[in-house]
Formats: C-alpha cells, structure tokens, sequence
C-alpha cells in the first residue's frame, strides 16, 4: 500500500498578499489532515506520525505500536438507520476510544468503518493485547441514537515497531494481516502480530506461489467419492474433490489452497481445469452414474458463470443432465440476485443445484423459500453425532421429513459407520457419502471401478462395504 502526499499550497495570486496565502496553506493543510466526520485525523495524519516516531528512534530502535480495528457489522446498521446515524455512530467511536488510549497515543479515522492508532509507549506485544482487550470492552456499551439504541463491537488488529516493519506501508500491512486473524476468529476479536503469525504469512506466500505453478501446470487433480443409494449400496454418483500434491510442500489440504485460490484471484482457472478433468473422467463412466461438482463464492458472484460451465459441457459433449453443482448458502450470500440468476440458468438446461452443508447457515430455511433447489446435503456434524446427541437425530429427521414435503432429495455427508447408515434409512433418508461407503480415489481407480468383476452388473456399481470401506477406500 502506497501513500502519497498532495499539494497543500496555492497557486500565486497577485491579488493575494503572502500573509494570507500563509494562513490559507495551514488552514488547507489542517483540513487535508482531518477527518470530516469524527475530526480525528486521517490516514495520512496517521502516517506522518508514525514516520515521525520511526525517524526519531531511528539511532535507538525503541519499540512502539500501531494498530487498526473495524467495527463489526457496521454496514447494516448503516443501510438500516441511514448515513445520519452511522455517522453519529463514527463520532461517539470516536469519543470513546480518544478517552481510553493514552495521552500520548493518536487515533485517526481511515476510511468508512475502519479507524487506525499510534501508540508511542505500547513497547510490547502483550501491551498491545491488553489495550485491545480494554477498547474491545468500550465497545460493549450500548450506542446511543436518539430514539433508539444499538449495541456494536470492533475486531483489532496490533504490530510493533521495528520487528513487524521499519515503514509506515510495511507496519500498516502486518496490522491489516493480524485484523484479518481477528477476523476469521469472529467478531470482537484481537490479534497482535507475531512471530507465528510471520511464519504462517511466509508459508501462506510460499503455498500460494506454488498453487499459480499448480494450476498453470494443470498439477491439481480431480479425486471421486462415491454418492449411494442407503438400501441398496448401488452408486449413484461421485463427487468431484479437489486434490494438490506439491513436490517441496507435501499434500496441502483443499481447506488451505481453495481460500488462496480465491483470495488471489485465480479460482475461476483453477475450476475450469478441475471441472473439465472431472468430466473426462465422467464420460468414461456409465451413462447413468452423475458428477456432483462444486462452485466457490467466487462463482456465484460472476455473471458469467453459467455460460462458463455450458460452454465447457458443449465443447466436451457432456450431457448437462449428468451433472449436480453443490453451492453453500455461506457463498450465495455475498449477491443473492446473481447467485439466483446462474442457479436457474443452470437448472433451465437440466443441471441439478444442491445445497451443502446444509443446517450451518444461519437462515437455510429462507434459503430454501428464495431459491431453486433439486437436493440438500446434511452436513456431517449432524451425521456423525448420531446415536451419542438425541437432538442430532431430531433435527436429521426434520430435515429430512421437511424437504420431503418441499419435494427435495436429501443426501448425507460424513457416513463413517454402519450404524450411522442404518439409523439414516430409519429416519428416511435415501442416500448419502463419507468414509463407510469409500473415500475419494483419483481419476484412473474411478473408472476402474466399472471393470471390477462382479462390481459393474447392467450399467450399475454396487459398492462392497468391507471392514467400513468400499472399493474407494
């Protein structure tokens, strides 16, 4: 991040004796520093003092702080209440946290919801968290609107002076970086960068460095887990997971490189690649046997998606028929319109859209009223927690008896034994997936499943459940 000065001063005017341009240039350098809003300073105030604080211990690198913190959910109390309260929201914010620094520090207002502090005596990292935890609690009072009350809260992110960086641009990175922590914590949370945090970035360079070579290289695999009729053991399909072998990293895990992909901007190739090795894969199985594949949040935020996934079908002659796509309700959230937009431009040409992971969001059943859906997966916390949680097996049931009624097919994810697949046919559902039934198996041990003898009878795979593996274990 690049900061820049701009001019302050004004142009000649004969008209204009120099005592006034003097006080015009500090009047217009006093507003360029200012926050409008709050009346704290601005980012660029932020970084002239800390550039003074770096050039004064320049000789004598004494330790100091900086840090950032946003409110939480600030936006919809913005859209809810208007601009009007959201400011007032920003000027108390502002009062609060003057009060409770100390004297010597500075805060600023950086931009929106997001504010930034110099902390010249904070020499340590543990100091850091102790002013976090005290400002996290400033928050807890409630905030005061004239007819009505709300309650907020704020995520802090801290680094100090010169371990984190001996820049303004390099301190306010790691503070960026130990508030995004904070962040994927939850809400009213603090982070202080350190030493572990400064490894986990160097690794997180190295991994995604290597993902770009991965994917241009066509490196990332598709592997298959099979998708089976409870009952009967037959497969009706397999999903599509994506798998990553680096030669230095080892085997870096979908739940690491996936995120990355997104975050740097390059998972639309990444699937593409990952889509059309799977339906390579696909064509060579029978006719009757579906893909089940996935699409990130990224996807369903493009408007060109669905043409994407069509024309891939069309240029490899893929029946579309054959093809299940999984979204969660946590990516159709960022721009529901789009995300309805590509679900039924992809259900108009036969494709079958299914909610995953369904019962961890935080309003599935709206889900379900606003959208098109064919099939819902129960996520695996609720499978795997049959039979030892009697309220796991309630809410199984409700959902089960609920898509029923709304004409859905359910699958369940997670099966790892054979007393969760018998209790789920007890509670009606019909199909599911997970370790008991055979875990993902590249492309090659996939097709080789349908010349397994005695396995393939009439275009149909049953699996052979042994010692809680089938043929994919």
């Amino acid at each position: 991040m690049t900061y820049s000065g701009s001019g302050l001063g004004l142009l000649p005017d004969e008209h204009i004796d120099l005592s006034e341009r003097i006080l015009r240039n500090e009047e217009d350098g006093t507003r360029s520093l200012t926050d409008p809003v709050t009346g704290l300073g601005n980012l660029r105030r932020m970084k002239l003092k800390t550039d003074k604080l770096i050039e004064q211990r320049a000789d004598d690198p004494a330790p100091f702080s900086i840090g950032v913190f946003d409110i939480d959910r600030f936006r919809p109390v913005n859209d809810l209440f208007g601009r009007k309260a959201g400011d007032e929201i920003l000027s108390q914010v502002a009062l609060r946290i003057s009060a409770a620094l100390p004297e010597d520090a500075m805060l600023a207002r950086i931009s929106g919801d997001m504010f930034g502090m110099v902390l010249p005596t904070c020499f340590f990292e543990k100091d850091a968290g102790r002013v976090g935890a005290l400002l996290k609690d400033v928050f807890n009072a409630p905030f005061d609107l004239g007819e009505r009350i709300v309650r907020m809260s704020a995520s802090f992110g801290f680094c100090q002076y010169p371990f984190a960086g001996t820049t303004f641009d390099e301190l306010f990175d790691k503070c960026e970086s130990a508030l995004y922590q904070a962040r994927k914590a939850g809400a009213a949370n603090v982070s202080v960068y350190t030493h572990e945090m400064a490894r986990e970035m160097r690794l997180r360079t190295q991994i995604e460095q290597a993902l770009r070579k991965a994917v241009a290289a066509q490196e990332i695999e598709p592997h298959f887990q099979p998708i089976v009729d409870l009952a009967s053991g037959e497969v009706k399909g397999f999903e599509c997971l994506a798998r990553w072998r680096d030669a230095e990293l080892g085997d870096i895990a979908p739940s690491t490189f996936i995120p990355l992909a997104e975050q740097a901007g390059f998972i639309d190739a990444l699937t593409k690649l990952l889509f059309a090795k799977a339906i390579r894969c696909a064509k060579q199985w029978p006719k009757n046997i579906f893909l089940s594949f996935n699409l990130s949040s990224v996807q369903l935020v493009d408007p060109t998606t669905a043409f994407s996934v069509l024309a891939m079908l069309q240029k490899m002659d893929f029946d579309p028929r054959r093809i299940e796509i999984e979204i969660t309700e946590t990516a159709m959230m960022s721009d529901p319109e789009t995300a309805e937009r590509i679900i039924d431009e992809l259900r108009a040409v036969g494709i079958r859209i299914l909610l995953d992971d369904f019962g961890t969001g935080q309003s599935s059943l709206g889900r379900l009223r606003d959208f098109s859906f064919d099939k819902v997966k129960i996520d695996q916390s609720f499978i795997q927690a049959l039979g030892e949680d009697e309220k796991a097996e309630h809410i199984v049931r409700a959902i089960v008896n609920m898509c029923e009624a709304l004409g859905l097919s359910v699958i369940a994810e997670g099966i790892e034994t054979a007393a969760n697949a018998d209790k789920l046919i007890g509670l009606g559902c019909l199909a599911g997936q997970g370790y008991y039934f055979g875990k993902p198996a590249d492309a090659e041990t996939t097709i080789g499943y349908f010349s397994t003898p005695n396995s393939a009878e009439d275009g149909k795979l049953t699996c052979q459940v042994t010692d809680s593996r089938c043929c994919a274990g």
